[in-house]
């Protein structure tokens, strides 16, 4: 699903290059759970930007179901993101003039669906939120916005979640509902799912770690996918 090669970015600060990430190579295979993980400063937002089209690598190539999407232009990256990429941030970025239903509606509007609607009521069923369709964000918790944000994200059955802190924003209680519901939504739906965090607990229920410091895997690029996950977070995940 996704592959990296020798993928890196650095920018100017001041007269000097800052190298934010390190020449890195990674393969992300399909319907698995890859966590990256470390400090802030690390890279590991500027990773996940990269692997979704929002920014371009200094070097190397960053191939999204067999698409190299360094090669894309700016249009042909948007439609890549509409169709194979779905979204999840920790401010959740929810419009907020827009009720519950309406937030989920946009992507499907954009890609001229004429089932938006109906859809997005059961992706509101989906995540639990049957009943708060007409509220706007200012009257939803935190842990109800996220689902919503969820829900957005799913809206064009996209194959791919991109989470940047998913759960940074919320307390432990609703962090580990939205949690559970990520990798609900990845055991259901068959996507592939990265997410970028801090909480080794959360990082713990991936299948592979990517463990980033300083814009380096800590073990170096070709060893940083740390795949030996305790079986028993392993039968969280898989349901064993």
């Amino acid at each position: 699903m996704i592959q990296l090669r020798g993928v890196s970015k650095t920018v100017q600060s001041g007269s000097q290059p800052l190298t934010i990430l390190h020449p890195l190579d990674l393969d992300v295979a399909d319907g698995s759970c890859l966590a990256i993980i470390g400090p802030s400063g690390s890279g590991k937002s500027t990773l996940l930007g990269l692997i979704a089209g929002l920014d371009s690598p200094s070097t190397g190539s960053i191939v999204i179901g067999g698409q190299d999407i360094t090669t894309l232009d700016e249009d042909a990256l948007a439609r890549l993101r509409g169709e194979k990429i779905g979204f999840v941030f920790q401010f959740f970025h929810l419009v907020p003039s827009l009720t519950a239903i309406e937030n989920i509606q946009v992507p499907m509007e954009i890609a001229g669906r004429r089932d938006a609607a109906a859809r997005a009521q059961a992706l509101l069923d989906e995540v639990g939120l049957h009943e708060r369709g007409h509220h706007y964000p200012s009257q939803l918790s935190g842990g109800e916005q996220q689902r919503i944000a969820i829900a957005r994200a799913l809206a064009n059955d996209p194959p791919l979640i991109l989470a940047d802190e998913p759960t940074g924003n919320l307390d432990s209680s609703n962090g580990r509902h939205i949690l559970d519901l990520l990798l609900q939504v990845r055991r259901n739906r068959g996507v592939t799912l990265v997410l970028v965090t801090h909480d080794h607990q959360v990082a713990a229920v991936a299948d592979e770690r990517l463990v980033l410091r300083d814009g380096r895997p800590v073990r170096g690029a070709s060893t940083a996918v740390e795949v030996p996950l305790a079986l028993s977070a392993r039968k969280r995940v898989d349901g064993e």
